[in-house]
């Protein structure tokens, strides 16, 4: 374990070249001598381990990042005066979609013989697990967010630092801060071999927490509730799974896993580009989390916000999107609504 504090001026204790597990996190934690409030508590109450697929990446920015990222018409390392780093960091965006999806890929691994009358009367509940930041609306990094197809960001990275070649993706470090761990995936150019070969590459392994596979990250969360009011119970003889409320129960305040994609740029003054126009179709509001990196002022109310992006687009007096919630967007449709089988479900 190695130490070191970030941009921010928060501790990260971090393990370079593996993505650890949450049960080998734990034990090398231990090793460590760290001391933890949340890592290692026990009696958690059960809940899903889903495999997301995820096709799309976000990148959460407070004002003056936005400035920043509308004149360089891309993005760029903000830390310019770390030699060391000169990485564009991107976060795995899980949206309803992804969440919809899963949730039928879940159900039908548990129940194999699953038919569609038994899906029928299955409740989507995974969205009452998924209540870490890491499935939020919200934003702890400011205001602003920009969310771009997977496909596409790394298309753009391999035609402006690649040569067109396809990118090269490494497991690069396990980060624990105090209630959040970090896996972070680097992303470089086939020049950049050797600088990076110590990192072992991404592999598609069964039991790897995150793989590239098919155009899309496969991503196997550890932890996604950040509390826990849920407790998962499966009903083998009725094929049925339940989120059951914990009345009465004190809500678990656990530690929760989130992927993050550092692309490298290098540490000279360069741009991962897209364009004014496409960064401002892929541009949305967050509200603030109840827990924030950033400071409280960094962030704006939704007018604020479209002003200053009107300012800065002066092809704009468009409106600007709100991001929305996972519980909004399920309890739309009555009690979360019943699950769809596969086949009837559009790919994403």
């Amino acid at each position: 374990m190695q130490v070191r504090q970030n941009r921010r001026g928060h501790t990260e204790h971090f393990w370079d070249g593996v993505h650890l597990k949450l049960d080998d996190l734990k034990q090398k934690a231990r090793e460590a001598g760290l001391n933890s409030q949340y890592l290692y508590k026990e009696n958690i109450p059960e809940y899903p381990k889903p495999e997301l697929h995820v096709i799309r990446l976000k990148h959460d920015t407070n004002k003056e990042g936005l400035s920043g990222i509308r004149k360089d018409e891309g993005f760029k390392d903000p830390c310019q005066r770390d030699p060391g780093r000169g990485l564009v960091w991107w976060y795995l965006y899980v949206g309803p979609e992804e969440v919809r999806s899963v949730e039928t890929r879940l159900l039908e691994k548990t129940f194999p013989d699953w038919t569609k009358e038994q899906a029928d009367t299955q409740q989507s509940l995974l969205w009452k697990f998924a209540t870490s930041p890491a499935f939020k609306e919200t934003s702890r990094l400011g205001s602003y967010r920009f969310t771009f197809p997977l496909e596409e960001v790394l298309w753009n990275y391999s035609q402006q630092f690649c040569s067109g070649q396809q990118p090269v993706m490494r497991v690069y470090e396990t980060v624990l801060y105090k209630q959040e761990f970090q896996y972070t995936v680097l992303v470089h150019s086939p020049a950049n071999e050797e600088q990076f070969s110590r990192f072992p590459l991404l592999s598609d392994h069964p039991n790897a927490v995150c793989v590239y596979r098919d155009g899309r990250f496969v991503w196997r969360p550890e932890a996604m509730c950040e509390t826990h009011s849920y407790e998962l119970v499966q009903k083998p003889d009725e094929k049925e799974m339940k989120a059951q409320e914990l009345f009465g129960r004190e809500i678990q305040f656990y530690v929760w896993d989130i992927v993050a994609i550092a692309l490298y740029v290098d540490k000279e003054v360069q741009v991962l580009k897209f364009g004014a126009d496409r960064l401002r179709e892929n541009l949305s509001f967050c509200e603030k989390d109840e827990v924030t990196t950033s400071p409280y002022w960094e962030f704006v109310t939704p007018a604020d916000a479209e002003v200053q992006v009107n300012k800065l687009w002066s092809n704009g007096d468009m409106k600007l999107k709100e991001e929305i919630s996972l519980e909004q967007s399920f309890t739309e449709a009555a009690g979360g609504g019943p699950v769809k089988l596969e086949e009837d479900m559009e790919y994403m």
